[in-house]
């Protein structure tokens, strides 16, 4: 399981990297960039959890998010979770992972469940990402499709 997780961080990175070129191709629209840096944020914070370290963040919505941010965190994020998959082993991915909400309130999840949140998060929010394109006047949107990804893998 190990290894597919790190394979779908593959994909999480290739699909961030299509909608940021499309961000920036297209003005970078100010909601996009919002959204964006929610997802990078969100990705760093439930690291950060599953570390069992303390956020450095002091939420998932940061402020003022620039197009260069995102070009620079997104590798950055990548490298840190891959980095971090091998790092555990396989039976980490069942241990219980303690945190606290931005609220305060206390929640416990097993770590593969947490890495499947993280992935899921980022494919809901590009999906977001590419409707607010499509809103600002994107007539076309990058193809982020998975089996899209495999086919450039293997090419």
């Amino acid at each position: 399981m190990k290894t597919h997780f790190i394979k779908m961080f593959g994909y999480n990175l290739f699909a961030n990297q299509q909608l940021i070129q499309a961000m920036e191709a297209n003005g970078s629209p100010e909601v996009t960039l919002k959204l964006m840096g929610h997802l990078l944020a969100a990705e760093q914070v439930w690291l950060e959890r599953c570390k069992l370290i303390p956020s450095s963040l002091p939420n998932t919505w940061p402020e003022n998010v620039t197009i260069e941010q995102c070009k620079k965190q997104v590798p950055e994020r990548y490298e840190a979770w891959v980095t971090f998959l091998n790092e555990i082993d396989e039976e980490d991915l069942n241990s219980i992972i303690p945190y606290r909400s931005f609220t305060g309130d206390y929640f416990e999840n097993q770590l593969g469940d947490i890495i499947t949140q993280v992935l899921n998060h980022g494919t809901h929010t590009r999906a977001q990402i590419g409707q607010q394109l499509k809103f600002a006047g994107t007539k076309t949107l990058p193809v982020t499709d998975y089996s899209y990804y495999l086919r450039v893998l293997n090419s």
